[in-house]
């Protein structure tokens, strides 16, 4: 894969900061990361926004669960089953949704949502989100983290059935 797609390269590079807090609440055993919102999720005001995007699809999927479609939806059906959701990064200047484009990156304090739950299992989706991970918050959490294949539509070489396989993972 080249280091940025031709639709990046015509986007300018900017400063963007995490516009949503983390789902989680005191019962959540396991943590799916990201590295850091999409325009399109940005945009909505939640995770994995882009409409093609398989990260809703997979995860109900492995859950055994409806796909969700509202905000309220997709944070119950994380909560229910103790996943809790956020990015690596609080900050980046990065091109687009381009991941390999990220610089000057700031982590979000992933230690405050681990102390307030029971977190004890973290996953990364994504190489780029598993890469900050290992650099920037590893040493603060002490937890190792799983990288899983990205839901990404970039990663379209990833068919939807390896991706479930590969998620399944998550419920332990």
């Amino acid at each position: 894969m080249q280091a940025h797609s031709a639709k990046a390269k015509k986007q300018a590079r900017g400063h963007v900061s995490h516009e949503f807090a983390p789902v989680f609440d005191s019962n959540s055993q396991v943590l799916l990361l990201g590295s850091i919102p999409s325009p399109k999720s940005r945009e909505q005001g939640f995770y994995y926004g882009h409409p093609q995007n398989r990260f809703w699809k997979v995860v109900a999927q492995v859950l055994d669960e409806p796909s969700p479609s509202t905000i309220p939806e997709k944070r119950d059906m994380l909560l229910k089953h103790g996943i809790a959701l956020w990015d690596v990064l609080e900050s980046c200047t990065i091109i687009g949704a381009s991941d390999t484009s990220i610089e000057d990156a700031v982590p979000n304090p992933l230690e405050k949502i681990i102390a307030q739950s029971k977190i004890t299992r973290i996953f990364c989706t994504g190489s780029t989100a598993h890469k900050l991970y290992e650099k920037y918050c590893e040493r603060q959490t002490g937890i190792k983290a799983i990288r899983l294949p990205s839901t990404s539509p970039a990663n379209c070489a990833c068919k939807m059935e390896k991706l479930v396989e590969a998620y399944k993972v998550i419920k332990g």
